[in-house]
């Protein structure tokens, strides 16, 4: 390996294809990428060994780290993966559950651990929102329509308050759903039987993309999962190499959202999607172009609510503030 190599484990998301395919580069720096079939796979690997000096990680699975004083990483301000999860959560029309009120109680599967970044969120929102309260629950964990165990490398944390375990063998939680053993689903991945419209099967908010409008409406908030971290290690031998990729990050979804914008002259007919530009100019003018900017002033609010979320749910020893995620040097941007 080069001394000016770096290497980077990423998901192929459109704001970060300029960087990978050389439209924008990382200054100092030759770029070897590594991305998995699911996004997961990169965080085991990323704690497994050496394999990364720069990669993506879910806000739990660093908190998680934290918590056992593995310090080998510190995160830079570039968020790869927000998604809004009022549409991740997902009820047996036989549940009784008509709304957010009648998840008291319940049986709730989960997907991969107790406390992922899609179940985080939604707990939290409707905790802020709805006084629910997830130590009313039974938790199953597991993978939604095939096996998903994280135990290795992510072992099951749940607070003594918290009835949480994984799913029995050879069970997965989309068809528990749908034959009512488990009342709700909480997960980043959609259930087949949600895909394939069963009738036994909902979601909370009857109108979900409604629900996720208004709530950033109010909150300002576009919910996010995954953070990039870098190598301590790598950084103490290169420590131009933070901002460096922050900025090229930052370049590279900037690169993005100039297609986009400038794909607005043609109905966007790069997109195999019919009507898009109906949609992106609805979003546009809600999250007036700034939705998906990079580094700790845009941020500080989104991630401050996770951390806090995080430490209300037990899923972290204490309540962490952004100074102990990110590097010093980047809390300015």
């Amino acid at each position: 390996m080069g001394d000016n190599e770096l290497r980077l484990g990423i998901n192929r998301y459109d704001h970060v294809q300029p960087l990978l395919d050389g439209r924008v580069g990382v200054k100092g720096y030759t770029i070897r990428h590594e991305d998995a079939p699911i996004v997961s796979e990169i965080f085991a690997r990323t704690f497994a060994g050496d394999r990364y000096d720069v990669s993506e990680l879910g806000l739990t699975f660093f908190l998680r780290a934290l918590d056992r004083g593995d310090d080998r990483f510190v995160g830079i301000p570039v968020f790869p993966n927000r998604h809004f999860r009022h549409s991740s959560i997902w009820v047996n029309v036989d549940s009784g559950i008509e709304g957010p009120a009648d998840l008291v109680g319940k049986t709730i599967g989960e997907l991969a651990v107790y406390g992922h970044d899609a179940g985080i969120w939604p707990k939290g929102i409707l905790s802020d929102e709805h006084g629910f309260r997830p130590e009313t629950n039974r938790w199953l964990i597991g993978g939604p329509d095939w096996p998903m165990h994280m135990e290795s490398w992510a072992p099951l944390k749940t607070p003594e308050n918290v009835d949480a375990r994984y799913a029995p063998e050879g069970k997965f939680l989309g068809p528990m759903l749908e034959s009512g053993e488990i009342d709700a689903l909480f997960s980043a991945i959609v259930p087949r039987c949600a895909l394939d419209k069963s009738p036994r099967v909902t979601t909370l908010f009857a109108d979900p993309q409604a629900a996720e409008r208004d709530y950033y409406r109010r909150t300002g908030i576009f919910p996010i999962m995954h953070m990039v971290v870098i190598r301590r290690e790598f950084l103490r031998r290169h420590p131009d190499a933070a901002r460096a990729v922050f900025d090229a990050f930052t370049e590279s979804a900037d690169t993005t959202l100039a297609g986009y914008e400038n794909g607005r002259t043609d109905h966007h007919m790069d997109v195999m999607v019919p009507w898009v530009s109906p949609l992106y100019e609805a979003n546009r003018e809600l999250l007036q172009a700034g939705h998906w900017k990079h580094g700790m002033k845009a941020n500080r609010q989104t991630i401050d609510t996770f951390l806090r979320y995080a430490f209300e749910q037990g899923i972290t020893d204490r309540r962490y503030a952004c100074e102990d995620l990110f590097l010093d040097e980047l809390l300015d941007t």
